[in-house]
């Protein structure tokens, strides 16, 4: 697992870093719009009713 990308002054806290980054960016993404956005919309706002202090 050689990644020649790295900087050599590059620290092994910024190489995890920057490996976590491109692992999460990898990730499949959730659908954007449509029935899914919708229904996750609806279930956020109706778990909000019995929390005011959400609400601006």
């Amino acid at each position: 697992m050689s990644d020649d990308s790295a900087p050599p002054s590059e620290t092994p806290i910024q190489r995890a870093l920057r490996l976590k980054k491109a692992a999460i960016e990898a990730r499949p993404k959730p659908p954007r719009g449509g029935r899914f956005q919708r229904e996750q919309a609806a279930a956020a706002h109706a778990s909000s009713k019995s929390k005011p202090w959400m609400s601006r």
